[in-house]
């Protein structure tokens, strides 16, 4: 049952980091990266397949994926990436994992992998397995206050 919380809470986060994006990739044919869904696709196996952070195609398909991800459907089109911001170095979350052995194992450092997964709160507590994220060794969301790791 405290799973099924977690799940909920991180999608309420995740739902409310991507609305403050608000980037409509497609509209304005920014898109670096496109994807046709398939039968039985979900989020973070089209991540783990197309190396693109969860966050990242979330917020990029802002208005088409909603929070928990339930409402895909096969031929629907979906852009992985914006021209300038598409992170595709990535790292599939595993039992274990924390923030810091992450960014040790990407060769990055914890402030630029919280800055490159804004979905992922400053404790590091919020990570699930199977999730994606962007372990870049550079800022590549923007917005993001953080410079890269020189």
């Amino acid at each position: 049952m405290f799973a099924r919380s977690a799940v909920a809470v991180a999608a309420a986060v995740l739902a409310a980091v991507c609305a403050s994006v608000n980037v409509d990739a497609a509209a304005t044919g920014s898109c670096a990266r496109n994807y046709t869904v398939v039968a039985g696709d979900t989020c973070d196996g089209i991540c783990a397949k197309e190396n693109v952070s969860t966050f990242q195609l979330a917020s990029v398909n802002n208005g088409t994926i909603n929070a928990d991800c339930s409402n895909l459907f096969a031929g629907e089109a979906l852009c992985l990436g914006i021209v300038g911001q598409d992170c595709q170095v990535t790292h599939v979350v595993k039992s274990g994992d924390s923030c810091l052995s992450i960014a040790q194992a990407a060769g990055t450092t914890e402030e630029i992998l919280l800055a490159n997964n804004p979905n992922v709160n400053s404790q590091c507590t919020n990570l699930h397995s199977g999730e994606v994220l962007c372990t870049a060794d550079d800022v590549i969301v923007v917005n993001s206050t953080v410079t890269s790791k020189a």
